[in-house]
């Protein structure tokens, strides 16, 4: 992760001046949706770095300690070697971002992957996830916990409620406290855009999220209706630009939900380089939230390197 966000006073000026022109998001993301794709083995290594962004994740009611394991297991080697092997990037050491589950599920990530001697990091959804509906006093104590077993990233969730009646300065205030749970964890925060009602909102959600210290901005926990879009990314990057030039404090942007298809990857990658410059595309201030995407990735390189498609049974899941 690159340098902690610390944060600035609350600007409620700034944010009060907040205008998003719809026509020209939407116009923009049309062009960055109808970029021609890299092929070959350009596309092999716009591949590569996507899956080094990625945040594998399992957020099911179902979740095991065994599912958990085998999660941990595929983010440590998402590629299988062979594949790896013949693009002379096996010994790169390529893994996923982190592993991203429940509070309940942390020590079970942590303990894998101690086990397995890698050191990537746990990163655990919190604050009341996904409707963020639950007493403040809850939400500040799944924090402490997550980050007590372990947790070196917390995925919180705004609450939605402030930033719908413009309460501005007390969504600020809610996600200080969570900073504060955090300690020495990296924050992201997660906007639920689909539940914002308009593109202004995103914008001023997103500066208030960051002005509190957010390490990360996050589009989606991934159960709304409308997750990850690009017109919504256009906006949220955006915002993380007009921070940047005037704090001088760069902050990473995660689109989650809904991303599925190894193309769809290279579109965000596109987006970042357009939007934000070649050093937004590094783990540190790119993450992908994703639960499938990776099969898709890999089906993708296997046929880069053999020129089919692989059977169903040629390539272990998660």
């Amino acid at each position: 992760m690159s340098a902690r966000n610390p944060g600035m006073h609350l600007d409620l000026e700034w944010v009060s001046k907040v205008r998003v022109n719809t026509q020209a998001v939407h116009k923009r993301a049309q062009q960055i949706q109808g970029r021609k794709v890299a092929k070959k083995q350009w596309q092999a290594a716009w591949l590569l770095k996507a899956v080094t962004c990625i945040d594998l994740t399992t957020l099911a009611g179902d979740d095991t300690p065994s599912n958990v394991h085998r999660l941990c297991m595929k983010a440590t080697q998402p590629i299988r070697h062979d594949l790896l092997k013949s693009m002379d990037m096996h010994d790169k050491g390529i893994s996923t971002a982190a592993v991203c589950v429940y509070p309940s599920r942390v020590a079970d990530a942590v303990k894998s992957l101690k086990a397995a001697n890698s050191s990537l990091p746990v990163a655990s959804v919190a604050t009341g996830f996904p409707a963020g509906q639950t007493p403040l006093k809850t939400r500040l104590e799944e924090v402490q916990m997550a980050v007590k077993d372990g947790a070196a990233e917390i995925d919180i969730v705004i609450n939605r409620t402030l930033a719908l009646t413009g309460q501005w300065a007390a969504l600020y205030d809610e996600i200080r406290q969570f900073r504060e749970a955090c300690g020495d964890a990296h924050m992201k925060s997660i906007l639920a855009v689909g539940e914002l009602g308009t593109f202004t909102n995103v914008y001023k959600a997103s500066l208030v999220s960051m002005m509190a210290g957010s390490d990360f901005i996050k589009t989606s926990t991934g159960k709304e209706s409308v997750n990850a879009t690009y017109p919504v990314a256009i906006v949220m990057v955006r915002a993380i630009r007009d921070y940047y030039l005037k704090t001088g404090h760069k902050v990473g942007f995660k689109p989650a939900g809904g991303i599925r298809t190894a193309q769809e990857s290279v579109v965000w990658l596109t987006l970042m380089k357009e939007e934000l410059g070649d050093d937004w595309l590094n783990p540190h201030l790119f993450r992908l939230g994703a639960s499938s995407l990776l099969a898709d990735i890999e089906r993708q390189i296997y046929h880069y390197v053999t020129g089919r498609y692989p059977a169903y049974h040629e390539l272990p899941m998660v």
